[in-house]
């Protein structure tokens, strides 16, 4: 089988290999592809791993040979899959890969407002607690979760996880989500989405995307919040209304926000959250680390491996 990767860098840097997709067939691996080099570089591959170049209808159309789009990544939405449908190409994706990892960087993003350590850090080594009249200091107010309440949007892995590690930290955990599971309420306490607001001091979205829960996060909703909330996403970056959250930010209405996602990504310059009081983000590295990515790859691997066999797995057309 002939194989094209169109974008492995963000997956493989240089710290894993593609020698299990080698087993598999011929391949070709690029780091980036732009969009107008996207037909050429399938070419006459039968087989397309992808994780964010679009796959468009177009391009299903022209690169005639296309039996397979293998997506290393739980979302789709890049791959036109009507189109690949259509002609009988089979889609897949991996749906779970990085529980652990994401669940681990939203406490991680929840820990660094309450704690600022990047900051005191830097502060230290420049001397400031060095020439300190007092034995210590701070430059923000530190907060203690103890006893404080999480509300989670999404309770699915990834949510449960973030709820077991908040409950180890002795808050308390409530969520909300359309399907609730026994699993789930050995965590947490499903509540509806407007007790949810109402109560937390804190709320996690671990949503997908859907139309009901684009922009679920607005002023609206912030409007119904505790005063001082803190609000996490990284889930999806159009789960949030940015000017909204951004303007909250900046009134004091919603303490701090902590981001790994935004709309449109890479962030652009006139994002208003980068302008925002008291918001903290980061690139999109939740799913990042090397235990994950290899657990990504593997799959991608069996993924591929499956269909060659006939046994098709983690199909989304």
């Amino acid at each position: 089988m002939n194989i094209v990767v169109l974008d492995g860098y963000t997956e493989n840097p240089g710290d894993l290999s593609w020698d299990e997709f080698k087993k598999l067939g011929e391949i070709t691996v690029y780091d980036r592809t732009p969009s107008e080099k996207t037909i050429g570089r399938i070419g006459d591959a039968e087989a397309v791993i992808v994780n964010k170049v679009p796959i468009s209808k177009d391009t299903i159309a022209a690169c005639k040979n296309i039996k397979y789009i293998g997506v290393l990544a739980t979302g789709y939405n890049i791959v036109d899959c009507e189109a690949a449908g259509a002609r009988g190409i089979t889609v897949t994706n991996i749906p779970t890969y990085g529980t652990d990892a994401v669940g681990q960087f939203a406490i991680a993003l929840l820990l660094e407002i309450c704690h600022h350590v990047g900051h005191h850090d830097r502060a230290v080594k420049e001397g400031r607690w060095g020439k300190n009249p007092d034995w210590c200091f701070w430059d923000f107010p530190l907060i203690e979760l103890a006893g404080k309440t999480l509300g989670i949007i999404g309770f699915g892995r990834i949510g449960q996880t973030t709820g077991r590690a908040a409950k180890a930290l002795n808050m308390r955990v409530i969520a909300h989500d359309s399907q609730p599971a026994d699993a789930g309420r050995a965590i947490a306490d499903y509540v509806s989405l407007d007790e949810l607001f109402v109560r937390s001091d804190v709320i996690a979205l671990h949503c997908p995307l859907f139309p009901s829960t684009q922009g679920i996060i607005n002023k609206h909703t912030i409007a119904k919040m505790k005063d001082g909330v803190i609000i996490l996403n990284n889930s999806r970056g159009p789960l949030v209304v940015e000017q909204d959250l951004a303007d909250a930010l900046n009134s004091g209405k919603v303490y701090a926000a902590a981001l790994d996602v935004v709309s449109s990504e890479p962030i652009k310059d006139d994002n208003p959250l980068l302008q925002a009081k008291n918001c903290i983000i980061t690139p999109h590295i939740s799913w990042a680390p090397k235990e994950s990515r290899q657990r990504l790859m593997d799959i991608a691997v069996s993924n591929l491996r499956a269909f060659i066999e006939g046994k098709a797995v983690n199909t989304v057309t």
